[in-house]
Parts: structure tokens; C-alpha cells; sequence
């Protein structure tokens, strides 16, 4: 379930505001246990992933570091390579 979250610190240009809406959702849905809510829980489910995500905005926004931000097509093709000799694709 978790393996679509991604870092998203340090890249040129900043994670949008949906991709790390998108973690948080993965992150909610993981510790919950459940995909989609059941109609009792959706008012809990959604407020922890908007708590998650301002959360996660706030944390990425104050993060400081010496390294060069890394380049997100070059991230993604290393991800695709990776992909290729795991999977045999």
C-alpha cells in the first residue's frame, strides 16, 4: 500500500502540494488499515489526511540541507531502471 510514497524533500522543482497530499493519503490509508473509510469514519479519515498533509507541507518547507537538489527525471529513471532489473520489464 505504501510503496507509492516517495521522498519528496530536496528536488528541483518543490513537491506540488497533490503529491504530498497523495503520500499523505497512502500514509492514512496504511496506519488505518483500510482503503476507503467506512461512511462512519470519513470525517476521521479525512481530517488526518489534511493534519498529515499541512504536517508534511510544514515539515518539507523548513528542512535545510548542503546537497544539491536532485533532479526529478534523473530520480525517475534510476526508479525505472531499478524497475526493469527487478521486475525483468
Amino acid at each position: 500500500m505504501c510503496r507509492n510514497i516517495r521522498p519528496l524533500a530536496n528536488f528541483e522543482p518543490p513537491a506540488a502540494s497533490d503529491e504530498i497530499q497523495a503520500a499523505a493519503l497512502q500514509y492514512v490509508r496504511k496506519i488505518s488499515g483500510t482503503v476507503k473509510p467506512s461512511q462512519a469514519n470519513t470525517e476521521a479519515f479525512d481530517r488526518a489526511v489534511a493534519e498529515v498533509t499541512a504536517a508534511s507541507a510544514r515539515l518539507l518547507g523548513s528542512l535545510v540541507t548542503s546537497a544539491p537538489p536532485k533532479d526529478r527525471e534523473v530520480e525517475a529513471a534510476k526508479a525505472r531502471a531499478r524497475a526493469a532489473a527487478r521486475y525483468g520489464t
